[in-house]
């Protein structure tokens, strides 16, 4: 069984507009957070699931995989749940299953 850890992250926060890409220390938030997540010897993968194109361009940038998802889920843990599902969380590029 595989584990890999899914990081939502949307442009459209209402208390917080642009939230992921706002800058610390010079990069983005979601690549602060996409690094440390990633460092963890207990994951097979870590994925950005978003929406947003520029989310997507700013964490391929940095080296992130990303999932593309729908932009209708009003909750992070929809988000993830869409993300999950599809075939490639399920798999690694050789097609091994989880």
């Amino acid at each position: 069984m595989r584990t890999i850890a899914v990081i939502p992250a949307r442009m459209g926060s209402s208390r917080f507009p642009g939230k992921p890409i706002a800058k610390i220390l010079g990069r983005p938030m979601i690549e602060h957070i996409y690094k440390r997540v990633a460092m963890s010897k207990s994951l097979d993968a870590t994925y950005i699931a978003t929406c947003d194109e520029e989310i997507r361009q700013i964490a391929e940038g940095f080296g992130a995989q990303v999932i593309m998802t729908a932009d209708t889920h009003e909750r992070a843990s929809d988000r993830v749940a869409e993300a999950v599902s599809l075939p490639r969380c399920g798999s690694n590029r050789h097609g091994a299953r989880r």
